[in-house]
């Protein structure tokens, strides 16, 4: 999940989440406006840029691993974690807040009003605002079910007393923090009415407060206001509704970097139609069993603890990271086969990429690489997808080399948006598997509705004439999510 620079200091990228939403009668949607950080490929000077995508897959690192006890070295803004982020609105009357779209992280949070160290500004050019629960949102008890729930043995330990509202404290990787309190309040959204119209709904989800942010995460370089969580907790919202069985526990994505289109659907995708793949059991982020790599067509012979598939081990799929990560004997190989007819041909270090001119088309001249997991899935990684061009005649790999571990020290696989553009990825947590397929994210996909049977199309460019926004650089993403016509509570 590589087209030429362009100068530009923001790229704009636009996602729209469709919420379906269906009733006894009736189904409906949702739509957020989402927008990318920065593009793969930058205007600025070479350093830079590469510089500022290391940067931001270090602390996204700290965030995405921090959870599991896994560590990475790096340094930068852990601020600069998640591609991509939504306004949403939440209260009534709603107030908007920007908060990154993250499938490695699990609740929805936002910054709340008088927080000790939140971000006022943002170095991205947006508007950010706190959050008053005191207006129409109700504080979760440490009694209520949701607290219980998503702690540990009951009651958690935060909690001096029952009546007590219930706390959560998040730590990262880079030991940067964020504690706050649970409350329950309305999010509004564009509802799709028909063919090209919105009208407004809401729903009520329960999410984090902030009350303190410690550690980097108030640096204003790419503060936003929140995160929401994707991940496969309990927590997160996309479990709220399934519990509540408003929504089938299934998304995908499929992210165009290069033609400036995408959808990102959570629902049952009818066509295209995708392989799958188990993922591996009991672990917090989307991990799956590699069972070989190839270039070219070549298998690369590597030790058999490459595919290891216990605990905690894996290759971790996150379109969240920008590049891909490889134990160091795979990068050594793989680079090595990559560059096997070109023995001759300067590579240069760049901020830990290797670099190089070319001249020629990269698609003739280097091979595709092949990621083959259990159940006869690969993943085809073509030479437009890991080289990135930073200039006329520069490339640079996106394979870096190590900075994923497990707690014992075994390296891990991680592969990022960068392997995964350009393909339909469906995540169905109710079969516990994950499957992609190649796909034109610019084009449409056929989801059904669980309640009529109907199949819908969803088009990644076309779905509202009335929605305004600035199409030049533009994503769009579509979220589809079926659930009821009315107000959700979730308790």
């Amino acid at each position: 999940m590589a087209p030429a620079p362009r100068a530009s200091s923001f790229f704009s990228v636009l996602l729209v989440l469709l919420f379906a939403l269906s009733v006894g009668c009736a189904s409906a949607t949702g739509v957020f406006q989402v927008r990318r950080k920065f593009p793969r490929h930058g205007g600025r000077g070479v350093a830079e840029h590469l510089a500022a995508l290391r940067r931001h897959d270090a602390n996204r690192h700290g965030r995405l691993l921090g959870a599991v006890d896994l560590a990475l070295g790096g340094v930068g803004l852990p601020t600069d974690t998640g591609l991509y982020y939504t306004r949403i609105e939440i209260g009534s009357p709603p107030k908007g807040y920007y908060v990154q779209v993250d499938t490695g992280s699990d609740i929805l949070w936002v910054n709340c009003i008088r927080c000790d160290g939140c971000p006022t500004r943002s170095g991205l050019g947006i508007e950010l605002t706190q959050y008053d629960p005191a207006g129409s949102g109700t504080t979760v008890g440490c009694e209520q079910e949701f607290c219980v729930a998503n702690s540990a043995g009951g009651v958690p330990p935060t909690c001096p007393s029952t009546s007590s509202p219930c706390q959560f404290r998040i730590t990262y990787g880079d030991g940067s923090t964020t504690t706050g309190f649970y409350v329950t309040d309305f999010v509004q959204y564009n509802q799709v009415s028909g063919n090209g119209q919105t009208t407004t709904s809401n729903a009520s989800i329960t999410f984090g407060c902030g009350a303190q942010l410690g550690g980097d995460l108030g640096s204003s370089n790419q503060a936003l206001d929140g995160i929401l969580g994707f991940g496969q907790s309990d927590s997160s919202m996309l479990s709220q509704l399934a519990a509540a069985r408003r929504v089938r526990k299934i998304f995908a994505h499929c992210l165009d970097t290069v033609r400036g289109g995408g959808i990102f659907a959570i629902g049952n995708v009818v066509q295209p139609k995708v392989k799958t793949t188990p993922l591996v059991p009991n672990v917090t982020h989307y991990n799956v069993n590699l069972q070989g790599i190839s270039v070219g067509g070549a298998t690369l012979q590597l030790p058999t603890s490459t595919f290891d598939s216990g605990d905690s081990k894996g290759t971790i799929i996150d379109s969240g990271t920008t590049l891909a990560y490889l134990p160091r004997e795979v990068y050594r190989t793989l680079l090595a086969a990559v560059f096997d007819k070109y023995q001759d041909l300067p590579l240069h270090n760049y901020q830990d990429f290797v670099c190089f001119q070319f001249s020629g088309s990269i698609d003739d001249g280097f091979p595709v690489i092949t990621f083959s997991f259990e159940g006869d899935l690969t993943l085809n990684v073509y030479p437009d997808d890991y080289l990135f061009q930073n200039r006329n005649d520069l490339y640079c790999m996106g394979f870096l080399d190590g900075g994923v571990q497990t707690k014992d020290g075994k390296d891990m696989l991680l592969l990022g948006d960068l392997v995964l553009s350009n393909k339909l990825v469906v995540y169905d947590l109710e079969k516990e598997v994950i499957g992609w397929t190649d796909y034109n994210c610019s084009s449409s996909i056929k989801i059904e509705d669980d309640k009529t049977g109907s199949v819908y199309t969803v088009d990644a460019q076309n779905i509202s004439a009335g929605w305004r926004f600035q199409w030049h650089n533009s994503l769009i993403l579509l979220i589809l999510i079926r659930t009821i016509w009315s107000c959700l509570v979730i308790a």
